[in-house]
């Protein structure tokens, strides 16, 4: 490295992530830089360079030997963990000048060997006090399972057991009988029921111990709070998602096109799931990608994409900064922010390229068999190769994730679903149906009867494959013949939905997906 390149460093040094020393004085003071870097990003320490003019004054050959000995003396005897650093040395005019490179740590926190924790702030350092700080920070790393953390007063009656039901039934799939010994299928079955036949006299509460997701001495792990519990809020007030659609273009605006009460997250994470993607689809608009106007539409942004993005939020975010989940839509933008930043060793290159570096592994691994996403690293390419145009910034001063997503002139002019649903001054939501209408001039052929803005909604909500319960569930009305018949079997009968098992219609496993026109 040269001297103009190391000089040029002078502007890193006001983010934090370069230090500039002339001579080393002070061990204890190299000590807190060097735990400050490891606990934040890493960086680098130059001896040799004023600090305050920036003026090089070249180290001595027999300086550079014992600033390089002293250095790395104090990696390994003045931090605990000790730390190891590469050291460099520089040839300038007059002499040498030694360059410590500190990596980011990966048993975060670091201690000096006073016992006091550093971390970069700009181009200061500051001690740490608070607990929630730690905590973020060896989750960070990896050295604090936030998700594997007890949830003491969490009891059996807190959980939702349909929930724990169709996670038992997607999970254990493959093992489970077709049906029982009495003639009753898995799906008729209660979770202990089903449970007893995967291990004889088991109950659910045996099977989620087993898969560690309650402790050995009975007690629900955060996790299991996170993806079972009837109000996960209960536990976590924070743990939910603020919904908001606003008109223009800015957060700070106080009108709003529409915006989810909190009452409506108050669920599980596929409760949260849900409501997430049908605040999507009802306040996103759907584009027209045939000439027929009876055609379905897309919507502006790709539904696999806004799902991938919408399951990682909520799976990968931090569980501890206490701060909700934030979906924003603009004029002319999505926002979907995650609580915590990318854990250490992550980079958004990393990501992009397929790099699986779960948060919280409890959550991940089991989360899987309720949200629709495979849990591989192939989630993020999935949504990518649908053309989606996206935006990815780890955002360290508000510690947040956050995905933005442009939505183009072409798409706000398009035709339109807006004002299907709105918020009335009580709060509550408000369906206009009413049968769809062509704003493209006349009509010569028609191959798809026209049917209702809500039956549209369970068509594209349907763009991945949902059970009755599920579309019921959306629409909020009861699973019983004449609600299927009317926007189920309808839907089938006029071509908008089709079969998974078109060959036993009555099949436990049986969805409904959305027909794409070939």
């Amino acid at each position: 490295m040269t001297e103009k390149e190391i000089l040029e460093l002078r502007d890193l040094a006001e983010v934090g992530k370069v230090q500039f020393k002339e001579r080393i004085v002070d061990n204890y003071d190299i000590a807190c830089e060097m735990c400050a870097l490891s606990n934040y990003k890493g960086g680098r320490i130059i001896i040799g360079i004023n600090d305050k003019t920036s003026a090089v004054n070249p180290l001595s050959f027999k300086e550079t030997q014992e600033t390089t000995q002293t250095l790395g003396n104090i990696a390994s005897t003045m931090l605990n963990p000790s730390i190891l650093i590469e050291t460099d040395t520089s040839k300038v005019e007059g002499g040498n000048l030694v360059i410590a490179s500190i990596k980011e740590g990966t048993n975060k926190p670091y201690h000096d060997n006073k016992g006091i924790i550093w971390i970069k702030q700009g181009s200061d350092k500051r001690k740490i006090f608070d607990n929630m700080e730690l905590k973020a920070m060896m989750d960070d790393c990896g050295t604090f399972e936030a998700d594997e953390a007890v949830v003491p007063e969490a009891t059996m009656e807190d959980m939702d057991m349909e929930s724990i039901k169709a996670f038992l039934l997607k999970k254990f799939r493959e093992a489970l009988p077709k049906q029982t010994d009495d003639g009753r299928k898995s799906a008729d079955l209660n979770a202990d029921e089903i449970a007893s036949l995967l291990i004889k006299d088991k109950t659910a509460a045996d099977i989620l111990r087993n898969l560690k997701l309650i402790r050995p001495d009975g007690r629900f792990t955060v996790a299991a709070v996170i993806l079972f519990a009837k109000a996960v809020q209960h536990f976590f007030p924070t743990y939910t998602a603020k919904c908001i659609s606003f008109f223009g273009n800015s957060i700070g605006g106080t009108e709003y096109r529409d915006r989810f009460p909190d009452t409506s997250m108050e669920g599980n994470i596929l409760h949260q799931f849900n409501a997430i993607m049908q605040f999507f689809t009802r306040n996103l608009r759907n584009v027209q990608v045939e000439e027929n106007f009876n055609s379905l539409g897309e919507l502006e942004i790709p539904s696999v994409a806004l799902m991938e993005f919408t399951a990682n939020a909520l799976v990968h975010r931090s569980l501890v900064w206490t701060m909700p989940v934030r979906v924003f839509i603009f004029d002319d933008r999505v926002e979907i922010h995650s609580p915590g930043n990318l854990p250490a060793g992550m980079t958004v290159e990393s990501m992009v390229s397929g790099v699986s570096m779960p948060r919280n592994d409890l959550l991940f691994n089991n989360a899987i068999f309720l949200l629709p996403y495979t849990g591989a690293g192939s989630g993020l390419k999935r949504a990518l190769d649908t053309g989606v145009e996206v935006q990815f910034n780890d955002n360290e001063k508000t510690k947040e994730f956050v995905i933005t997503i442009p939505r183009k002139e072409h798409h706000i002019n398009a035709p339109s679903n807006e004002g299907m649903h709105q918020v009335s001054n009580q709060g509550s939501l408000k369906s206009n149906e009413g049968p769809l209408k062509s704003n493209q001039g006349e009509v010569t052929k028609v191959t798809r009867l026209p049917i209702t803005k809500k039956q549209l909604d369970i068509v594209n909500f349907c763009s991945v494959p949902r059970s009755a319960k599920e579309i019921m569930e959306r629409l909020g009305i009861t699973n019983q013949t004449k609600n299927r018949q009317r926007y189920i079997t309808d839907l089938i009968e006029k071509g908008y939905l089709e079969l998974t098992i078109p060959d036993n219609p009555t099949h436990m496993d049986q969805k409904y997906r959305r027909v794409r026109k070939k």
